[in-house]
């Protein structure tokens, strides 16, 4: 049986104004680790789009493939990969069955045959326009709950975020 987790804030919260981490004596509660924050934020997110992943027989990760090839017309594996946030040896267990699928086409570089170039056939431009109605609606309905101009601060700050943390190399000395 799953069990939601706890969102209780003043629960959470320290009573004597200490951090997290020094009441725990290591660690902050579980249920305020970033990370964890994190996860359910997108599972929250995805749940809303699943039943339309699910009623087009399509998985998270191909639907993101697809997007990303709409977008980027075609593109090399490990660039897809990047830009999917899908390791290169999962992807490669993914593409063979979207091009058994009609979904996506896969040849090689003309300059370095080692090099394998993706792109959408035509049948997966199609599902991508079919589902892009259904899933800017179900957006439409998350931007109603959540509020634009939240979204647009949650956005930046994820932006922030992502650059920050993704900035020069953490572990050279300043």
């Amino acid at each position: 049986m799953a069990h939601s987790a706890p969102h209780d804030r003043k629960r959470d919260a320290p009573l004597d104004g200490r951090s997290g981490a020094e009441e725990q004596g290591v660690m902050r509660p579980f249920s305020q680790a970033i990370p964890m924050k994190f996860l359910r934020a997108r599972e929250a997110v995805i749940s809303r789009f699943r039943p339309i992943l699910h009623s087009h027989q399509i998985t998270e990760q191909q639907w993101r493939i697809l997007r990303v090839l709409a977008d980027l017309r075609e593109t090399e594996i490990l660039s897809l990969s990047e830009w999917c946030l899908i390791h290169p040896a999962s992807l490669s267990r993914i593409l063979p069955k979207m091009d058994a699928a009609g979904l996506i086409n896969r040849r090689t570089n003309d300059a370095d045959k080692r090099r394998v170039i993706v792109s959408l056939a035509d049948k997966g431009r199609a599902l991508v326009e079919e589902m892009g109605a259904e899933t800017e609606a179900a957006f439409g309905e998350l931007i109603s709950e959540i509020g634009e101009e939240r979204l647009e601060r949650l956005n930046r700050a994820l932006d922030d975020i992502i650059a920050i943390l993704s900035g020069p190399d953490r572990s050279r000395p300043s």
